[in-house]
């Protein structure tokens, strides 16, 4: 059979970019369609402008700082339309750096929806049709709001950043690191912060302690945090929203975000008619090397909800055009991925939770937890953690975990560490760097837990 060509992309976001153009520059003839924003979640709606919105609410306690330390500061007021509008501008010109990543490659981009038709053809919203020796899905998702009276009324993490104005009161409901991120975000812009989670702890499924630490921190930073709590519903009310908690409990909040989830985008992909299989929360099923099983559809990303995060996305993408592309079969690596949450105080993690090393085998617990430098010399009572989970057979680091001021840029290079399978005594080798907060690893000498 003859193709208009040898690969047609759905989704503009990282890993579809990505994966297009590498497949091109290989010599591939490969198109694109994207139905909204180039660039995807991350890039238009995610951890872009979400970091930049972090370095924002960021400076009133560098301001505090500054005066701790001598410093005789005037600062004003937080103009928000000033900062959304030079945001705007800045994923402006990312969105053209993504488009011009394809042109400049020779990949054909399509400013449309597509959507399967058979396993080798894609329908555009104009009706044409487009065949093509392999398609790749990589649509990404979106947040979801639950079913409860007036949640139509709420924002999601996508409206956070079309705000018209910054709203003096809002409620975010949701445990997990986006709720958090947000949360300790809108706090430090000065908007006052109710969060209500289900559970008993925030970020679940990190490890136990450093999720304390994290939980803590944001109770004293002023974040009104309601553990065991839900919401019932909410309603119109004079300034925003009457919302009515499961502790019984009333309170006018101007704004209501929901972070409590988020779905694959595979609606009306045509997927059952090209015969690909989704999991029970529409997720698209794919083996080790992102295949479908229809041998000429494959899917990366988010649609695929293995482990949603952007730079994984690209790296399924390199796996996917080093498999069909270059005859080398290269299946996804998922053990080991270095995260890094962005609440206040960071928090940055790798490889196991103590609770779940325990769970595997005999381990050993390095852990402290300290008031930095810096913040002890401004009188500041915030707490950092640093955190090694040994294996007692092997030696190695199973787990690294930090809660801190940069734990991201931390985790990174301690990511290489763990990642090359280094050992307690690899760490206890290293000279430390004096004086750090990241020393406190390689200077752990005495297990805090075993067994």
């Amino acid at each position: 059979m003859t193709f208009d060509y040898d690969l047609f992309v759905i989704g503009g976001g990282s890993g579809g970019v990505r994966a297009a153009r590498v497949a091109a520059q290989g010599g591939a003839r490969v198109a694109l369609a994207e139905e909204d924003r180039y660039g995807g979640t991350c890039v238009i709606r995610g951890c872009v402008p979400k970091k930049l919105m972090v370095f924002a609410s960021e400076y009133p306690g560098a301001i505090a700082d500054a005066q701790a330390y001598g410093w005789t500061v005037h600062a004003g007021g937080f103009d928000w339309l000033a900062f959304r509008d030079k945001l705007h501008a800045e994923l402006d010109r990312l969105e053209n750096v993504y488009r011009g990543i394809l042109k400049t490659n020779g990949v054909e981009s399509f400013d449309a929806r597509a959507r399967l038709v058979d396993p080798h053809t894609v329908e555009l919203s104009d009706g044409s049709r487009k065949s093509a020796r392999h398609i790749l899905i990589a649509t990404g998702g979106r947040p979801v709001k639950p079913d409860l009276p007036g949640a139509e009324h709420a924002i999601t993490s996508n409206d956070i950043f079309h705000l018209e104005t910054l709203p003096k009161s809002m409620l975010i409901i949701g445990g997990g690191y986006i709720a958090c991120e947000f949360a300790c975000i809108l706090n430090g812009l000065g908007v006052r912060v109710t969060q209500f989670y289900r559970g008993a702890q925030i970020l679940r499924g990190f490890d136990e302690e450093a999720r304390g630490l994290v939980s803590e921190e944001m109770i004293q930073s002023g974040i009104n945090l309601h553990l065991g709590t839900n919401i019932e519903n909410m309603v119109e009310d004079e300034g925003g929203y009457r919302v009515t908690s499961t502790n019984g409990s009333e309170e006018v909040f101007e704004k209501v975000m929901f972070a409590t989830g988020r779905a694959p985008n595979t609606e009306d992909l045509g997927l059952e008619a090209a015969g690909v299989k989704t999991g029970r929360g529409g997720e698209i099923l794919v083996d080790e090397y992102s295949q479908t099983g229809v041998p000429s559809v494959y899917a990366i990303g988010d649609v695929t909800d293995r482990v949603n995060l952007t730079p994984v996305a690209i790296r399924e993408g390199m796996a996917f055009v080093e498999t069909v592309f270059n005859g080398n079969p290269t299946p996804v690596d998922h053990d080991l991925i270095p995260t890094a949450i962005f609440t206040q105080p960071e928090m940055g993690t790798v490889g196991l939770s103590e609770e779940a090393a325990r769970g595997q085998e005999p381990v050993e617990v390095y852990s402290t937890s300290f008031r930095p430098m810096q913040s002890a010399f401004a009188d500041r009572p915030d707490r950092v953690l640093m955190k090694l989970i040994v294996s007692k057979e092997t030696r190695k680091v199973l787990g690294c975990h930090i809660v801190a001021p940069g734990a991201g840029e931390m985790i990174q290079l301690a990511g290489i560490a763990v990642k090359m399978g280094a050992t307690k005594e690899d760490f206890d080798r290293t000279v430390a760097v004096h004086p750090t907060m990241s020393e406190e690893l390689v200077t752990l000498k005495t297990p805090v837990r075993a067994g």
